[in-house]
């Protein structure tokens, strides 16, 4: 009994971890992509962006330490799903957690391009400046499309979270199956923008109907986890 008791202790501690931790990176993601990110780099405008981020150099950086935040706390989910999930299927949940540590890896260089971007923005007197923002252009770019490549492994990493939800009698099934449609939306969306770019419209459709889950889905299993995750039943 006592044994059993230290188990779901430790799992409760990895719940608590994951949902802080989840709750930590979408702050941050809301932050660094969705204001910050948003606001300063104009789509086909190289000139705008390249202005806004040399003369709100300070709030670019602050977007550059949301991502790192991001980074640390993907690395420290990995390791909390995979404590959680593994009494579920302990080979599923191990792939699982190497699959999001792959995406964290590409999510960090990705992230390097970011730097580069910053690095140019106060050197000015090494190009000229159509140089710089061609260069500049370039770099955010490939944060673009390399980190879209990681969301395709991560959308494989929800997946794998997914289906172990699903097989719990513990997680609610409308939690899995949102974890499960976002799965299918980050796959399929990133799949998209790295191979058929052309077709915006139909992407930016699929955007939208994958909003919902995308983002209820893993943010719902973090608040899920905090209150209801790996907590001892009263009875034992």
């Amino acid at each position: 009994m006592a044994t059993l008791i230290e188990k779901q202790s430790y799992q409760r501690k990895s719940a608590l971890i994951a949902g802080i931790s989840l709750i930590i990176m979408t702050l941050a993601a809301f932050f660094s992509y969705g204001f910050v990110h948003g606001s300063l780099v104009v789509q086909g405008d190289a000139s705008a962006t390249f202005h806004n981020i040399k003369s709100s150099n300070m709030l670019f950086k602050a977007e550059i330490l949301g991502w790192v935040i991001i980074l640390i706390t993907d690395i420290i989910v990995a390791w909390a799903f995979y404590i959680f999930l593994k009494p579920i299927n302990k080979n599923l949940s191990l792939l699982g957690a190497w699959l999001r540590l792959t995406y964290a890896t590409i999510l960090g260089i990705a992230i390097l391009n970011l730097i580069f971007v910053l690095l140019l923005s106060k050197n000015t007197a090494l190009l000229n400046i159509d140089q710089l923002q061609a260069h500049m252009m370039l770099f955010l770019e490939a944060f673009e499309s390399i980190w879209s490549i990681g969301l395709i492994i991560f959308g494989g990493h929800l997946m794998i979270v997914g289906y172990l939800a699903f097989k719990s009698d513990k997680i609610p099934k409308a939690i899995s199956t949102l974890l499960l449609l976002a799965s299918i939306g980050y796959i399929v969306i990133n799949l998209c923008n790295a191979f058929l770019s052309q077709y915006d419209a139909a992407i930016s459709i699929l955007k939208i109907v994958f909003t919902i889950p995308m983002i209820a889905g893993e943010l719902g299993f973090g608040i899920w986890l905090l209150i209801r995750g790996g907590k001892i039943p009263e009875d034992v």
